[in-house]
C-alpha cells in the first residue's frame, strides 16, 4: 500500500451516511533492497505449530517501508517467532531497532517497539493465489544491523543471489501458520 499520510494517525470510524472522498491507492510494491523502516504495530498472537516449528507465540507486526528516493510507503506485515530456533532472528529484529548490541542478553522489550525505526532488506515474493492468478507482494529478508548500513547504499542495493526470506530455514513466512 502507498500513501500513509500520517504513522501515528489511526484514523476513525465511519458512520453508514458519512461522506467519503479519499479515492483508493494502487499497490506497488518496492523494488528488492535496502529500506529504512518504521513499526506501526504490533500484536501478540499464537503459532499453531507446524512440521518446521512447534506451537509458540509470535509477534505479528505492520511494519513501514519507506523509499528514499520516491518517499513512497508500503505496508510490510511481518512475524516473529518467540521460540529458540528462531532467537537470532529476534535478537537482528531487536539490534536493528537498536534494543540490543552484539553479544549482549536482551529482555525482549515490547513496549519500545511501536515508532521503533531501522533499516531492513526487503525482496519481492512471489505465489499463485487460491484462484490460480500469479501474486506478488514485498516482504522483509532480514533487518540490519545500524552499525553496519551505509547512508550510500540504502534502497539501491540489489540482492545479488536470488531473493529468499529469513525464514526461509523454517518454511517462509505463511507457511508456519
Amino acid at each position: 500500500m502507498a500513501g500513509f499520510d500520517n504513522v501515528n494517525d489511526k484514523g476513525h470510524e465511519l458512520d453508514w451516511d458519512d461522506e467519503i472522498t479519499k479515492d483508493s491507492s494502487e499497490f506497488s510494491l518496492l523494488p528488492p533492497g535496502k529500506y529504512p523502516f518504521t513499526v506501526k504495530s504490533w500484536s501478540r498472537g499464537q503459532h499453531n505449530g507446524s512440521t518446521k516449528l512447534p506451537p509458540c507465540k509470535m509477534c505479528e507486526l505492520e511494519i513501514i517501508v519507506r523509499d528514499p528516493k520516491t518517499a513512497e510507503e508500503t505496508l510490510i506485515k511481518h512475524r516473529l517467532y518467540l521460540h529458540s530456533k528462531t532467537e537470532g532472528l529476534l535478537s537482528q529484529f531487536f539490534v536493528s531497532i537498536g534494543l540490543k548490541k552484539h553479544g549482549e542478553t536482551l529482555k525482549m522489550q515490547w513496549n519500545k517497539v511501536n515508532g521503533a525505526t531501522g533499516y531492513c532488506n526487503v525482496y519481492i515474493d512471489t505465489w499463485k493465489g487460491t484462484d490460480g492468478e500469479d501474486r506478488r507482494s514485498n516482504k522483509i529478508k532480514s533487518f540490519c544491523d545500524p552499525a553496519k548500513v551505509n547512508a550510500t547504499t540504502v534502497a539501491s542495493q540489489a540482492p545479488t543471489a536470488p531473493a529468499q526470506s529469513q525464514n526461509d530455514a523454517f518454511g517462509g513466512f505463511g507457511s508456519w501458520s
